[in-house]
């Protein structure tokens, strides 16, 4: 029987295994269900059939930099307990898999989960840890970015590797003063949880929703439409200058803007873009997941 998407998806969301041993699942058992499950439990990869409801709220993010800082990866991988997460063979392994990202650049989940590591796939590497810690441990989501032709990507891992940035500038650090800037406005990304980088990111669904919600708050409280048009574009300022980067009040000094800090960093220098990981979080913010459900 041939297998299909379809067959792979249903054998994940049995079993909890990863896409790539659910495929080889399917084909070793010619399509059939119950065979491919009988093989993953055998390698000890659908053990977590039995763990697929239970919380996965502890884990690890990290960053890092490669190529005097012109590639940057970062990665999440959950667990269900603090002891595991703070064992040193599951952080070596976030450490592999984040060392993967940036030396392969995988295509994909199945593409990175594939790729050969010692002689071992990287999948067979996260089974051993599943087998080892009888734990639901999930490869979350993890991104590689890459730095224009003069940029250079700056990275920042919180305390206890549950928040991290990754922050792409328009060129590199001049010296140590520059790059201590830069990675204040990392921090800035980790403390004031920016959604965007500038104004002009702002989609126009999302301006329109919050001067639909300015607008109705105003009117709540006795404004004329008029008088609450003008109330609801006031509020709109303040909306960009709370959740784009570089209109927010820099934290290490108030009287200065994210903006007010590159030009003291240096002519020319820009931040392009972020991406901020922090662990556990759902919904948009978490939009980009790449779960490997072991």
């Amino acid at each position: 029987m041939a297998v299909t998407l379809d067959m792979v998806k249903n054998l994940r969301e049995t079993t909890g295994a990863g896409m790539a041993d659910c495929k080889k699942a399917l084909d070793e058992s010619q399509g059939d269900m119950n065979g491919a499950i009988e093989y993953l439990r055998k390698r000890g990869a659908a053990s977590a059939a039995k763990r697929s409801d239970r919380t996965t709220n502890e884990g690890l993010i990290i960053t890092k930099t490669a190529s005097e800082g012109k590639i940057g990866a970062i990665v999440e991988i959950n667990c269900e307990t603090d002891f595991v997460a703070r064992n040193e063979e599951f952080v070596n392994f976030v450490n592999t898999v984040i060392d993967t990202i940036l030396a392969k650049n995988p295509a994909n989940e199945e593409a990175l989960l594939s790729a050969d590591i010692g002689g071992k796939k990287l999948g067979d590497l996260m089974n051993e840890m599943l087998a080892k810690f009888s734990e639901r441990i999930i490869l979350k989501r993890y991104e590689r970015l890459e730095a224009g032709a003069n940029g250079f990507i700056m990275e920042y891992i919180h305390t206890g590797n549950k928040l991290g940035v990754l922050l792409e500038f328009t060129a590199a650090p001049s010296g140590d003063a520059a790059r201590a800037q830069m990675r204040d406005i990392a921090m800035q990304i980790a403390a004031m949880s920016p959604r965007f980088t500038r104004r002009d990111e702002v989609d126009s669904k999302t301006l329109d929703k919050e001067k639909e919600i300015y607008m109705e708050q105003a009117i709540q409280q006795g404004k004329k439409p008029e008088i609450a048009q003008k109330v609801a574009e006031g509020r709109v300022e303040k909306f960009y200058q709370e959740f784009c980067l570089v209109e927010q009040t820099f934290v290490k000094d108030s009287g200065k803007t994210v903006t007010d800090v590159l030009k003291e960093i240096g002519s020319g220098v820009d931040a392009v873009r972020f991406r901020r990981y922090f662990l556990g979080e759902t919904g948009d913010s978490a939009a980009t997941e790449n779960a490997a459900n072991n």
